[in-house]
């Protein structure tokens, strides 16, 4: 198991194709203080029908990809920037469902994937 505190959405569109090394100096310029140990950064193509999640676990990183075979995922439209999730948003959102509707009050706070 691997253990998430935090989920963050870079939004925008991104370059999906450099892999590892070009999605952890997306974060670097991106977000505060850069990969935090714990922390899963999700990045989108320009359809948003492929999602790229980043994990520092403190040790290494993790890549991990998800594409839908019809369909896209509910991506925000802002050009920049970035998102915090709750576990129950990322689920929502990683299952091509409309994350924005799930009640931040009613959703759990991440612990683990």
């Amino acid at each position: 198991m691997m253990r998430i505190d935090a989920v963050w959405l870079a939004l925008g569109a991104s370059d999906l194709r450099g892999g590892i090394d070009a999605l952890l100096g997306a974060v670097v310029r991106g977000f505060a203080g850069g990969a935090q140990p714990h922390h899963a950064y999700v990045f989108a193509n320009r359809r948003a029908d492929r999602l790229k999640v980043l994990l520092y676990d403190g040790v290494g990183l993790w890549l991990c990809t998800r594409r839908l075979q019809a369909g896209g995922f509910a991506w925000p439209r802002e050009a920049g920037g970035s998102v915090a999730l709750t576990r129950e948003q990322f689920d929502w959102l990683v299952a091509g469902l409309p994350w924005q509707r799930v009640s931040a009050q009613a959703a759990q706070p991440i612990t683990a994937v």
